[in-house]
């Protein structure tokens, strides 16, 4: 591994930020969702990057599943790992607010020392935190990808909101929206989370 005595960042001379904002017309910012497994972030992710294209906004998903499929494929579920994943994740999405890009992240986060990390990684500025609020039962009842059946029956290991902890937001406002996919439908949590991005990622005059 490298000391950080032999590691020497250029970021000064790179392109500027503010040029590729001005080229893209937009500006660079993080939309951070999160929640229990079944609860809604992916359906709300993709549902908001549509509709940003379909706007002219260049954006990327970050979601969970795909990342552990390929950048993270060497992380577990201990607590380490899952620290080690959201600090990756948020490193990413830095990197893509930075370069303009409207990165849209979906990743369960489960307590408060993660998130928080992950907003002073991005920087208070870029980060829109989201939680998608359901509860246990309803996405248990729902089991998109069959987790809660294996987790039930001891196939899965660690799994959140069952074994291993989910912290809402403490305090609440600690999330700038939160989206309560219990109690309103998917049209009405698209429109919420499209009217709190859009205002942050429009360049005045573009």
């Amino acid at each position: 591994m490298s000391s950080p005595e032999n590691i020497h960042p250029t970021f000064g001379q790179l392109l500027g930020r503010e040029a590729k904002e001005a080229l893209l017309k937009q500006r660079g910012s993080v939309v951070w969702l999160y929640g229990l497994s079944g609860s809604g972030k992916s359906t709300l992710a993709n549902a908001l990057e549509r509709r940003l294209h379909g706007e002219g906004v260049f954006t990327q998903v970050l979601d969970g599943d795909n990342i552990r499929s390929g950048l993270n494929r060497n992380l577990g579920f201990s607590d380490d790992d899952r620290r080690e994943n959201i600090r990756r994740i948020a490193e990413v999405a830095k990197l893509f607010a930075g370069a303009g890009v409207v990165t849209i992240a979906s990743f369960i986060c489960p307590r408060n020392e993660l998130r928080a990390m992950a907003r002073e990684i991005v920087g208070q500025a870029d980060f829109l935190e989201v939680y998608v609020e359901c509860s246990f039962e309803t996405c248990e009842r729902r089991d998109v990808k069959g987790l809660y059946a294996k987790a039930k029956a001891g196939g899965v290991k660690q799994f959140t909101g069952r074994d291993s902890a989910f912290e809402p937001p403490e305090p609440r406002e600690a999330a700038e929206l939160i989206l309560n996919t219990d109690e309103q439908g998917e049209d009405e949590s698209i429109e919420q989370l499209y009217r709190a991005v859009h205002p942050r990622v429009a360049l005045p005059n573009a």
